[in-house]
Formats: structure tokens, sequence, C-alpha cells
């Protein structure tokens, strides 16, 4: 930046008073992050309002024998183990991990969430796709057979809403609802939540020697998250504050 103003002539400035204008300013322009922002309009405001909708009143619908779901994959999770062994923290040391590792494949994960409970269920799949996940949907549906009414959130990806999925759930389940997240907003998904949160206590710094070590981990982790971190999600954004925001871009 110093050399720019110095090209266009603005003044002759040197780096550190570059730095000290930056600070004073709060400007980080070395720095940068993505986002993914829905288009706003009626549509957006249809399939949001019904979601949100589930989450103002999940406990509610819990009482009325009505259960609220989530369901999300975390795809292709790296099966690595690492050539060295981890070396643990001491006193004034951090913990030192190997970069190099060696690939043992990957792993597709599942997961349902509850939300009324925060409770989970994990499956791990063979593929990410249809077929794999029609497999496994009487498993995440059968556990509430005595549910009046099931709602069921997942965003549109191809797997959900595959003609084949949607005709299935309509033949065996017809007392459940289908919920799509709005284009570019999965983050209305709970479940999304859950799998960031699962991954922090059980994926972060792993090393396994084989796709069936991971399995056999992700197998274990679910029951456990449950006992110690389960509870349900505190949801602020309301379906006011959805439809102002809608409002506020469209005006």
């Amino acid at each position: 930046m110093a050399r720019v103003a110095q090209l266009r002539g603005i003044a002759p400035i040197s780096h550190s008073t570059v730095a000290l204008i930056l600070r004073d300013a709060d400007l980080q322009p070395h720095r940068y992050r993505y986002w993914k922002t829905p288009t706003p309009g009626e549509t957006f405001r249809h399939q949001a309002a019904r979601i949100l909708w589930c989450y103002e009143h999940a406990q509610t619908l819990a009482r009325r024998n009505e259960v609220v779901l989530c369901l999300d994959e975390k795809p292709n999770i790296q099966v690595l183990e690492r050539r060295c062994l981890t070396h643990p923290m001491k006193p004034g040391l951090i913990e030192k991990q190997e970069f190099e590792y060696v690939r043992h494949g990957t792993v597709n994960f599942l997961a349902k969430l509850v939300v009324h409970s925060g409770r989970m269920r994990g499956w791990c799949l063979e593929r990410n796709d249809g077929a794999c996940l029609r497999a496994v949907l009487p498993q995440v549906l059968g556990e509430h057979d005595n549910a009046r009414r099931i709602h069921l959130i997942w965003d549109g990806g191809p797997s959900h809403a595959a003609q084949e999925t949607l005709d299935f759930l309509h033949s065996n389940y017809p007392h459940v609802r289908v919920l799509f997240t709005p284009a570019h907003a999965s983050w209305l998904n709970q479940a999304e939540l859950l799998l960031r949160a699962f991954a922090a206590h059980y994926l972060q710094r792993g090393s396994w020697a084989s796709r069936d070590e991971l399995i056999e981990h992700l197998d274990a982790s679910w029951p456990e998250y449950n006992r110690l971190y389960a509870h349900p999600f505190t949801w602020s954004w309301t379906r006011a504050k959805m439809h102002e925001w809608v409002d506020r871009h469209l005006s």
C-alpha cells in the first residue's frame, strides 16, 4: 500500500505509517473470508418460515408426539494416519503432530439430530448417494415409529431431493413432512451445527490406521456425545427476524 501510494503520487509514506493507519482504522487488508448469501425473496421466505416455525415449536410438538429431525452428511472424511507419533504437550510446549500422513480412503458420515433433545445418531455410509441414504432411512425414522408426525429438515442435495427418495418416503412414511432448506441456506439446518460440534470433539487431530478403525471410532463416538454433550441448540434467528431481513433486502 505504501508503494501504491507513492506510484499514484499521493504522498511519500513509509510501511510503518501505513501499518499505524490500518491499525487505527481497524482494517485488515491482508485477510478475507468467504460467505454465501441466500437470495432473499418469497421462495426463501416461505421455506425458511416453515423450518423456523419447527425450531420455535420443537418442544411443544414433542409434547404432542410430533418430532423435528435434522439430517445432514459429512461426506468424504479422510482417513489419515500420521507417519510419526504425535508428541504430547509439555509445560511450555504445545502438542506437535507430524505433517506427513498415509491415506486410507474416506468415510461418509450421516448424522441425525433430534431438535427438542439435542441428541444424535450417526451412520457410516459406503457412498454418499441416494441408494445408501434410502437404505438407512428405515433406521433413521424407525426410532420414531410412535410419532404422529415427523418434520424432517435437510438441504436440497441430490440424494435428498431425488425423486426416488421422495417416493420412498411418501410410500413408506406418509406421516413424514419433508422440509428443504432454501438454496444457499443450508445453515438453517441445525444438523450442520451438530456436525461442527461433533467434529471438534471427535475428529480433530485424529490418526487412524484403516478405514475400519475410523468407522469403529465414529460408531463409538456418537453415543458418548449423547452422554456428555447433547443439548438442544439455542436458535436465535426467529421468523420475525427472518421476515425483517427479507423485507430489508427487497426494499
